[in-house]
């Protein structure tokens, strides 16, 4: 245990971000000089309130199963080479979990019981920060080779965990994207603000000189078929994610200005890294000058709402069809399940309105087919069922309309049909114990097989799947697999 008291003399803290008015002008981290160094003051007492519980919880709300109270422990000791050791036994990428996930692992925190629960997630982005820093993270190449080749498919959090795993166990993986940078979303979904892609551009580099081989812009499915990529490969991964966005079809659909978030965000984030919005010329998507209407109240929206507000919207209005979550953990929620409360990201402490329990009845347009406003309803939750309120419709100002409704499933043309996968009940890739496909060799990581899902979940998945990789290559594994594909997060 770090401090034996530490939870009874100090409170809960987080970083100070950088104020409003100087973080909507640009598109750094809303943190000063980076979350890590925002919270180096504050974290070494933060990682003193770890209990060290008889049971941590922590580890069950973590699907990584990270050594928390250890690295809590390592931290209030000022031992940040032990921390980043015990930080990457379990997790390959914390610092895209440290700023990414929305940390389960804090909900199900044995002192969140009846206090405030200890800050996991900034202390662990505090050690991978500090450990980049202090020369601690080096490249890890294999000490011989397999023989074996495999190829991974999408360079998300699934995939490069995946690899990476299965590089350093001998085997020599290419990894495909079909974007013209590594990443995924990683790089083109999550705006700069919310991290910054030097967190990705280093970690890639530590891949190749681990011996990772990266290509990019092949459309694998397109150029390079299912056929041939199973004469190339002794395996292949399938991490492509779940990409086929959900739609809304009412009436004035077809407007101009109404468009999906993953059209908008990957547009603004090239923009933001000095790259060119589109590959074809075309126009980009903006928010200037305009009444932006986010539909989806999650973290693609939130990303939504602080891109439109850094490009000058005259308004933004977030709406949401579900009643607005309580502040609290409801008792239907209990510890250490985790709970549906209301939150509050860095994008809407800068601007917009979030509306609750509504849902839109029509699009409607201008003499020139764009969008010009959306109707809207009110609606109540009764017996699990969405009804409308009678005499509630009215209309909002929308130029821009933007869908992050989430979405429902892995594309099926090109790829997965050539590969002949069977899907299971929900549209996703099927997959056995050990991740693979019904075709055997093929394995599926991450949310083309899990369905959308987090970021945490993405690189367990990968590391899991990494291990029946190996065990289908060679006949055993020493890799960890930290979650079966069966495997959800806790609920009531």
């Amino acid at each position: 245990m770090a401090d034996p008291k530490g939870f009874l003399k100090e409170g809960r803290e987080v970083a100070q971000r950088r104020p409003v008015d100087e973080r909507v002008h640009d598109w750094n981290e809303v943190y000063p000089d980076g979350i890590g160094r925002a919270l180096l003051p504050i974290i070494g007492k933060q990682a003193g309130r770890c209990m060290d519980c008889g049971i941590p919880f922590c580890h069950q709300g973590c699907p990584l199963g990270n050594i928390i109270p250890e690295w809590n422990d390592l931290v209030w000791r000022d031992d940040w080479e032990g921390a980043i050791e015990r930080l990457h036994a379990t997790n390959n990428f914390p610092e895209f979990t440290g700023r990414l996930c929305p940390a389960p692992c804090e909900t199900a925190c044995v002192l969140g019981i009846n206090q405030d629960p200890v800050t996991i997630k900034n202390v662990e982005v505090s050690i991978i920060d500090k450990a980049w820093e202090s020369g601690f993270v080096r490249p890890q190449p294999p000490e011989w080779l397999s023989g074996r080749t495999v190829a991974v498919i999408g360079s998300g959090p699934a995939g490069l965990a995946a690899a990476q795993q299965l590089t350093r166990a001998g085997h020599t993986v290419a990894v495909y994207e079909r974007a013209d940078k590594i990443g995924g979303l990683l790089r083109y979904g999550i705006p700069e603000f919310k991290m910054e892609k030097k967190h990705v551009e280093r970690r890639i580099e530590q891949m190749k000189r681990e011996g990772t081989v990266f290509r990019a812009g092949v459309d694998v499915g397109v150029e390079l078929t299912g056929d041939k990529l199973r004469e190339r490969y002794d395996a292949v991964v399938i991490a492509t994610g779940s990409t086929v966005a959900r739609d809304l079809d009412v009436t004035g659909r077809e407007l101009s200005g109404i468009h999906q978030a993953m059209e908008f965000l990957p547009q603004a984030n090239r923009v933001a890294l000095g790259e060119a919005a589109t590959s074809d010329g075309s126009d980009q998507i903006r928010a200037d000058g305009k009444h932006v209407v986010i539909i989806g109240g999650g973290d693609t929206g939130a990303d939504c709402l602080g891109t439109s507000t850094r490009q000058g919207a005259a308004s933004i209005t977030q709406l949401e069809i579900m009643p607005e979550p309580p502040q609290a953990r409801p008792a239907g929620q209990p510890w250490p399940t985790y709970p549906m409360t209301f939150r509050v990201s860095s994008a809407h402490e800068e601007a917009g309105e979030r509306v609750y329990a509504v849902s839109t009845k029509e699009f409607l347009g201008d003499e020139h087919g764009n969008v010009r406003a959306l109707s809207l309803v009110d609606v109540v939750l009764e017996g699990g069922k969405l009804t409308e309120i009678e005499g509630s419709e009215r209309e909002i100002p929308a130029e821009l309309v933007l869908f992050a409704m989430g979405f429902t499933g892995p594309e099926k043309p090109g790829l997965v049909e050539q590969l002949g996968v069977d899907l299971d009940e929900r549209g996703n890739v099927a997959r056995d114990k050990s991740y693979m496909s019904s075709v055997p060799g093929v394995f599926v990581a991450g949310d083309a097989g899990r369905g959308q899902s987090l970021i945490v979940w993405a690189i367990a998945e990968g590391r899991a799947a990494a291990a029946g990789v190996d065990t289908f290559l060679t006949g055993s594994t020493t890799l960890p697999a930290p979650i079966p594909p069966t495997a959800r997060p806790l609920v009531v």
